[in-house]
């Protein structure tokens, strides 16, 4: 009985995760995809041009490798130098609720958790390769 136990808490983690990766990966693939291309119901498009061209590329990339497992520690890194960024450019303040920021805090959050732990079992990564890359 414990093994079927640790079995089915082993196997609800996994699918939990990889619930979360997916749902992080793609809330900042679509933000991306607004920036760039107009996408998700964004009043216009900024492309790939000046510093939101640069972040909306990173948000785009980072969002995919998340979503698929694919170099996920090194991807969140770039998705917490993005949002570290943003929140001390445009949303300084000891409040991020008075600030805006409470949404660059929470991919903070994620991006911390998703270094921590990489893609884990169902990724992009142990398809290709047996093992997570980086």
């Amino acid at each position: 009985m414990e093994c079927l136990r640790k079995y089915i808490d082993g196997m609800l983690g996994n699918v939990l995760y990889m619930l979360f990766r997916f749902l992080i990966g793609a809330m900042f693939f679509m933000h991306g995809a607004q920036k760039l291309f107009g996408w998700f119901g964004a009043k216009q498009a900024m492309g790939f041009v000046g510093l939101m061209g640069f972040v909306g590329t990173v948000e785009f990339l980072v969002g995919l490798a998340v979503i698929f497992g694919f170099l996920t520690r090194l991807a969140a890194f770039g998705g917490i130098v993005i949002m570290a960024s943003a929140f001390i450019k445009v949303h300084l303040g000891i409040n991020p609720l008075a600030t805006g920021g409470e949404l660059a805090v929470m991919y903070l959050a994620a991006f911390l958790v998703l270094t921590a732990f990489g893609a884990r079992k169902w990724s992009l990564d142990h398809l290709l390769f047996k093992k997570e890359v980086f």
